[in-house]
């Protein structure tokens, strides 16, 4: 069935090709462009397509992760105009469905990175690519344990309720804390993304939690947000606080100890990967169902070693 899939992808790939600016064109359209992750895979989608002839390569997001109905309207746009293949980060697993769905009718191959789809949506892709998300929640937890001991009280703030990435990170952080330890969890309370959000409610929970022992932050902005209420608070290097994802705001904060360390995924692989896999998907080239990016912890003693500095951005 999927090499018949595959073949209908193809042929479709050539009847476009009336339009060949784009009947050429790959579609990246991730959460938000507003976020130095996002553009760290616009730079691995750019590098993958660098040298393409017969490709191009369109980059594109919402204002925020949680503009979901703007994310659907992208990725219709991009089916209604005849793109060759669309590499898409859901903001939403169930809303992206539809439009995922439409592309599969339209027989356009799609890729997607970072978090995954819901289960009725899975039959409308080809591949997915991401950061094993529930095993980079439990090496956050280990390190939680490992930094706090087994009791005591840890926060978790989080970004959007029900997103892909957010169920396997947070849900099996707090199912590794909790299977592992006697550890409180307060939360998760969720910021939408957004780094002056995070910033005051991680404020609100620290004046309101004087003897919590640690805190997490699941993705950049959010990560972000806590640390800045940390230092704010005064509270740098008194409790343990992890993050997620690397930026330079996040990397200081790990250099300077607000934050005993970072998980890190591979944000320029999946846009490398995903274009990749849509060419070779054109190609009429088999891909895996699923590859995963990885995840890196980085720390402040080795954040400056060669594997830590390649995901860092």
């Amino acid at each position: 069935m999927k090499k018949l899939i595959t073949t209908a992808m193809m042929a479709s790939a050539l009847v476009l090709s009336a339009a060949a600016a784009q009947a050429g064109e790959i579609a990246v359209i991730v959460k938000t462009t507003n976020s130095n992750f996002w553009q760290n895979v616009n730079k691995g989608a750019t590098a993958a397509i660098e040298g393409q002839s017969d490709h191009a390569m369109t980059f594109n997001g919402p204002a925020s992760e949680s503009a979901i109905a703007d994310q659907v309207s992208l990725v219709e746009n991009a089916v209604n105009r005849g793109v060759a293949g669309i590499v898409l980060a859901p903001s939403d697993p169930e809303a992206l469905v539809p439009a995922v769905k439409k592309a599969f009718e339209n027989e356009i191959p799609v890729v997607i990175v970072d978090s995954g789809l819901a289960e009725n949506g899975k039959q409308y892709y080809q591949s997915f690519l991401s950061t094993d998300n529930c095993a980079a929640g439990q090496l956050v937890a280990d390190k939680m344990i490992s930094e706090v001991g087994k009791e005591g009280k840890v926060a978790v703030m989080s970004y959007v309720a029900g997103v892909g990435s957010e169920i396997g990170r947070v849900g099996c952080f707090i199912e590794r804390i909790k299977d592992q330890s006697s550890i409180e969890i307060v939360g998760p309370f969720y910021s939408q993304s957004q780094m002056v959000t995070a910033l005051n409610q991680t404020t609100d929970i620290l004046a309101a939690n004087s003897d919590l022992v640690g805190i997490f932050g699941a993705n950049e902005p959010t990560a972000i947000g806590m640390g800045r209420a940390i230092v704010q608070a005064g509270k740098a290097g008194s409790l343990t606080a992890l993050g997620f994802d690397g930026n330079t705001d996040l990397q200081d904060f790990v250099r300077d100890g607000t934050l005993a360390g970072t998980a890190v995924q591979g944000s320029f692989q999946m846009g490398e990967l995903g274009v990749q896999a849509i060419l070779k998907l054109l190609n009429g080239e088999k891909v895996p169902n699923f590859i995963d990016t990885g995840v890196v912890l980085a720390t402040k003693d080795n954040i400056d070693h060669p594997a830590v500095q390649n995901v860092l951005y």
